[in-house]
């Protein structure tokens, strides 16, 4: 993929509820890949990727192992990040 920058991250609520309840350390590193995402949004480290079946419009980017931002594109320079916690969050 080549390199697409991203101007401007919108929130929806779910996301930003989400956000406030994850342990510190992972708010840290979310906001450090937040950084990177916003730079390259297909950094190979963040493992950007197509989600399938009802989310097939979506996307995702690993936080960690363990932690994935769900999100869409508007347009190619901007998003709105959906959810943010494990693979759980695909599932409401």
């Amino acid at each position: 993929m080549t390199l697409r920058r991203i101007s401007k991250v919108e929130y929806a609520s779910l996301f930003e509820k989400n956000f406030e309840n994850l342990p510190e350390h992972i708010k840290k590193l979310a906001a450090k890949k937040d950084k990177l995402f916003q730079q390259n949004a297909f950094h190979p480290s963040l493992e950007t990727h197509k989600l399938g079946g009802k989310l097939k419009n979506d996307w995702a980017y690993s936080v960690n192992r363990d932690y994935r931002i769900h999100f869409y594109f508007v347009n190619d320079n901007t998003v709105v990040y959906l959810n943010i916690g494990t693979h759980e969050i695909y599932k409401k």
